[in-house]
């Protein structure tokens, strides 16, 4: 499965923090019934790589780690399970050491440069982040006018309210959210409501 693939399984990813690996598998099984089988779990908590681990047993899910910043957490995050890695930025040790492990990666861009050094690497699928902070759609219309190869998956700021204004634009394959995966104690039958309406996102 390609990082392209991966972007295209629904129109929404899912942007998870998990605090207590009690947590971990009854949300994973609310949002793949909603819809929502492409799972990002941050590695923002002590919990996260177990978390990981753990959702990879809920079927239908595809789970994988963001917020990988480095060499080391993305050896962790693969230790753990994970079937894509998503990250804020992009540098080249990171970027090489992806593509050296051959899983699906999703590096963070906000610039130019950013992208032009992802294209340097063979890549042409990213994050724009932070989506909001970094001048919203209409920064990211004018980042992707050069780059035709180029697709995006905007995330930081995304809402059910402007998610659809997002996926109107061609070159943005899926939005990431965390608005459909609360944090804290999970209710299966909320969640499962907000990945159905995610889900019913058209693209």
């Amino acid at each position: 499965m390609t990082i392209a693939d991966i972007m295209q399984t629904a129109p929404v990813i899912p942007v998870i923090v998990v605090d207590e690996i009690e947590q971990a598998q009854p949300l994973a099984r609310a949002l793949v019934a909603g819809g929502l089988r492409v799972l990002e779990v941050t590695l923002r908590t002590p919990a996260a790589l177990d978390a990981i681990s753990a959702m990879r047993e809920v079927d239908g899910a595809i789970v994988g780690a963001g917020t990988v910043t480095n060499q080391q957490e993305l050896a962790d995050a693969i230790a753990a399970g994970s079937e894509f890695i998503v990250s804020p930025g992009l540098t080249e040790p990171l970027g090489k050491a992806a593509i050296r492990e051959d899983i699906p990666f999703l590096p963070g861009v906000a610039t130019a440069g950013d992208v032009m050094r992802g294209l340097d690497l063979g890549l042409t699928h990213f994050k724009f982040f932070p989506a909001m902070a970094a001048g919203g759609l209409p920064a990211l219309k004018a980042l992707a006018a050069p780059f035709g190869q180029c697709r995006f998956c905007p995330t930081g700021g995304i809402t059910l309210a402007n998610a659809p204004e997002w996926l109107a634009f061609d070159p943005v394959l899926c939005v990431g959210g965390s608005w459909v995966a609360p944090r804290g104690p999970v209710d299966e039958t909320n969640v499962s409501h907000l990945a159905r309406e995610a889900a019913d996102l058209s693209r």
